[in-house]
């Protein structure tokens, strides 16, 4: 039944521009991979059974998963987040998480309407 995961990815099928890495793209419900619980989709593989995948072409990196035979070790580097379309690791130079505007514009409108609801209390009494 195969180690349970589709891959994308290769010097010839970029997933994401300027980077032949491999990734996972799918895990198969019940597959090994699903029943191991540790690979996630998005995860760039780095190496099959100390085998770099650098600069292989989609088809040979195929090839060399359904070669590495029972006992498989991955070197993986994990996806940030997930998210739609192409991921981000770590090392691309972009930081993970909520845009800081994101947190701090609706906590200052949140002091902002206190303030005022606290001055309009007082100007009351």
């Amino acid at each position: 039944s195969g180690l349970g995961f589709n891959i994308v990815g290769g010097t010839d099928q970029q997933y994401i521009s300027n980077d032949s890495s491999i990734y996972v793209s799918r895990i198969k419900k019940d597959g090994a991979a699903y029943l191991d619980g540790r690979l996630q989709e998005g995860d760039k593989i780095l190496a099959v059974n100390g085998k770099d995948l650098k600069d292989l072409r989609h088809k040979d990196a195929v090839e060399m998963f359904r070669n590495a035979g029972y006992d498989v070790s991955l070197k993986i580097q994990r996806r940030l987040q997930p998210q739609n379309g192409p991921v981000r690791h770590q090392g691309d130079g972009e930081s993970g998480g909520l845009p800081l505007a994101a947190i701090l514009v609706p906590g200052l409108a949140l002091a902002a309407t206190a303030v005022w609801i606290l001055l309009r209390y007082r100007q009351r009494m």
